[in-house]
């Protein structure tokens, strides 16, 4: 089933409104209409079709390298389900899942330093994470609480902060970069991948826990995702890139709280590079959508496998 006419004005009005309070922060973006039709609409339909099939709480993985676009997607997703499908959608990251500051420092004394740093498999409250999709995925639905996590002082924020979530949602959006990852093999651990590895894990055992926790506890996660949706960027030094301009927009919207610096953002993402990097060899096959994204930070091809 697609939109009807009617439905197709609807959703063109709101996604132009809402691009345009985008671009205040970013970039403008190109070819707008040809975007909504080739791609937006086309992962509408392929949600509602898999909603459809059984009419229960549908949970949809977003998943690509910082700075490919997950956020500003998923919002887009939510207009064309709600007013192309009248299907409610909740959005959340894997990023508001984070364990404390004081978890990740405790974490940090008991294995290694780097679990200080946010990001990687590990740093996020996986019991959390895991009550709250399987809770929205059930028929008998209790409201519940979804946390968020303020990255301006890299710490949860607190409850009265939280998402509420009152009624059973149609549709959930679960986005973030390592969202639907799977582990490595062990002979794929041994060479450090950059410096902050040669340098800070030299025996090898921050990456090696960071991949017991994808084996252990992050794929029981991932089992619940109904559809998964890949953004391959062309390569690992375009995260940088990007990441640079999402803390241009941080910078701006933040009112005056704490951001990165970009020498600070270039040693950040050395954590989150063995894995995306590992995505982009792997995602292509085991994601049921994949959006090709060029240099131009365009999306630029959509296959369905």
């Amino acid at each position: 089933m697609k939109p009807s006419s009617l439905n197709y004005h609807k959703i063109k009005k709101r996604y132009l409104k809402f691009l345009k309070s985008q671009e205040i922060m970013s970039e403008p973006f190109r070819d707008k209409i040809g975007q909504l039709n080739k791609f937006y609409l086309p992962i509408g339909n392929m949600i509602n079709d898999e909603y459809l099939k059984s009419k229960k709480t549908k949970i949809i993985g977003l998943t690509g390298g910082q700075g490919s676009g997950k956020s500003t997607i998923s919002n887009i997703l939510k207009i064309i389900l709600k007013e192309g499908f009248n299907l409610d959608t909740v959005i959340f990251s894997i990023d508001d899942f984070y364990k404390t500051f004081k978890e990740r420092k405790l974490m940090s004394k008991k294995i290694s330093p780097l679990f200080l740093t946010r990001g990687v498999p590990g740093t996020h409250d996986t019991r959390m994470l895991h009550n709250c999709i399987n809770n929205l995925k059930k028929r008998k639905f209790k409201k519940i609480m979804i946390p968020k996590f303020d990255k301006s002082i890299d710490d949860r924020s607190p409850k009265s902060k939280w998402i509420n979530v009152s009624k059973n949602p149609h549709v959930v959006i679960f986005e973030g970069w390592c969202v639907g990852v799977t582990p490595q093999g062990k002979k794929d651990l041994i060479v450090p991948i950059n410096e902050l590895e040669k340098e800070k894990d030299k025996k090898k055992i921050w990456r090696s826990k960071v991949n017991k926790e994808l084996i252990e506890k992050y794929q029981k996660i991932f089992s619940l995702i109904d559809k998964l949706i890949f953004l391959k960027v062309p390569s690992f030094k375009y995260v940088f890139k990007w990441r640079l301009l999402q803390e241009k927009k941080l910078r701006l919207s933040s009112k005056g709280k704490k951001t990165m610096t970009d020498k600070e953002i270039k040693n950040f993402i050395m954590f989150y590079e063995r894995l995306t990097k590992h995505m982009l060899k792997i995602l292509s096959k085991n994601s049921d959508t994949v959006i090709n994204i060029d240099k131009q930070h365009r999306l630029k091809s959509i296959k369905f496998n």
